[in-house]
């Protein structure tokens, strides 16, 4: 078996891949926030893009990526298949371990899949600007370097804890010319409530995304772009188990159990789902292991049910793990798993007993990392971190068992900005 697969352009898929096909049962659909009733899709017109919105709910098995999509996606994918065989030896276990590398993308991570589709959506509507929010700082580095590829501006609401640890990932947004502004901020209706409650407020992704939200809603020439949890996000991260799946033939690598972080949903999702398709059509027996913060357990200590996205109510109510919008997550350095809620496709797989989930402490991550950089020579960013742990405890375990076991994780993307978070663990 080779330790690594080929980056021929041959693994780059034509299509993204829509798990809503294969269902046995789809989750309850989103409500409007006024009337909790089934939403319009054109209800969603202030706050999207149309061809957006239409993403969002097509039951099409394969969505084409248009061209300059493709092209764009060149310079970078397809991202690598590697055999973690340092770790391994390391760990004396009989497991094969594999992980795609997704951050060797320009910004550093997986979000870049979803923002270069959702700016081109909105490059050929005429949108100028795209508001969104961002964490840790990925999803909004990719949407403002996605952007300056298709002509439109990014307006990114930041959680202030992540603001104030990660400087790196703001100045990379400002100079893909990009608008940050710390979340909450005292120029939204929607943050100026926590901002005169405390200034120094922590901030929260919903508090975020409801600044984001009012600002499209306000703006006719405004919209919204989301980085995980919408279907359509999760649509376009397929892209990455697409990839994965022509890789692992190349090498004749199978897995049995797909591992990988998870906060809103969109990387766990985006290796798994094209495997799940296995499970559900051919009657594979794939596992797969969803690892979130304990600091932040939605899928572990949240509650399935109607909940909305952000914190003021202004987004669709949507049906998933959730540990209430009012939730205000302790300022970890993990700060893209801090949301409060979770995918519903993703809550869905929970449901029907084909994913898994399990919550790790913070200390726990950050010595998985520690191990990751001292055998393959990569630092982990701190949200990826997470699934290695759970890598670990798993090859230990078939190391104690005997028993042989094929991994595959998503290494989501690098930690090189996250790099003050490892020296405060000191």
């Amino acid at each position: 078996m080779l330790r690594y697969a080929s980056r021929d352009e041959k693994h780059l898929p034509a299509k993204f891949y829509n798990l809503k096909a294969d269902l046995p049962e789809l989750p309850p659909p989103p409500l409007h926030p006024l009337t909790r009733q089934p939403i319009n899709p054109s209800d969603l017109e202030a706050i999207f893009p149309r061809s957006f919105i239409a993403q969002e709910v097509s039951l099409e098995r394969e969505i084409p990526i248009p061209g300059k999509v493709l092209e764009a996606y060149s310079v970078f994918r397809p991202t690598p298949l590697i055999q973690a065989s340092k770790l391994q030896a390391y760990l004396g276990t009989p497991a094969k371990i594999f992980y795609k590398f997704e951050g060797v993308s320009p910004t550093g991570s997986h979000k870049t899949n979803t923002a270069l589709m959702q700016a081109y959506l909105a490059s050929q509507a005429g949108v100028s600007t795209l508001s969104t929010e961002t964490g840790a700082g990925q999803w909004g580095t990719a949407l403002a370097y996605a952007g300056s590829l298709f002509g439109v501006k990014a307006r990114v609401y930041m959680v202030r804890s992540s603001f104030r640890q990660k400087p790196g990932r703001r100045i990379m947004m400002e100079l893909f010319g990009g608008e940050v502004t710390e979340s909450p901020s005292p120029t939204t209706d929607s943050g100026l409530k926590y901002y005169q409650e405390n200034p120094d407020h922590p901030g929260s992704l919903g508090i975020a995304i409801s600044e984001a939200v009012e600002v499209a809603v306000k703006n006719p020439d405004i919209k919204y772009s989301l980085g995980s949890v919408l279907d359509t996000v999760l649509i376009h991260q397929s892209i990455i188990g697409l990839e994965a799946q022509s890789q692992c033939r190349e090498i004749g690598f199978e897995p049995d159990l797909v591992i990988g972080c998870i906060g809103g949903g969109s990387n766990f999702a985006g290796l798994s789902f094209p495997f799940v398709r296995r499970n559900l059509k051919e009657k594979a027996t794939t596992k797969y292991l969803a690892i979130e913060p304990e600091a932040c357990p939605s899928l572990t200590g949240g509650e399935l049910t109607y909940d909305s996205a952000d914190s003021a109510g202004l987004t669709p109510w949507l049906y998933m793990h959730t540990l209430g919008k009012d939730f205000i997550p302790p300022a970890i350095h993990a700060g893209g798993l801090r949301y409060h809620g979770m995918a519903p496709l993703v809550s869905q797989l929970v449901k029907l007993g084909l994913v898994q989930a399990k919550a790790y402490a913070q200390d726990k991550i950050f010595q998985a990392a520690e191990l990751f950089l001292k055998t393959e020579g990569i630092l982990p960013a701190p949200e990826s971190a997470h699934a290695i742990a759970a890598v670990i405890d798993e090859a230990l375990q078939a190391k104690k068992s005997g028993q042989p076991a094929s991994i595959l994780f998503n290494l989501s993307g690098h930690g090189f900005l996250d790099i003050s978070a490892y020296d405060r663990q000191k």
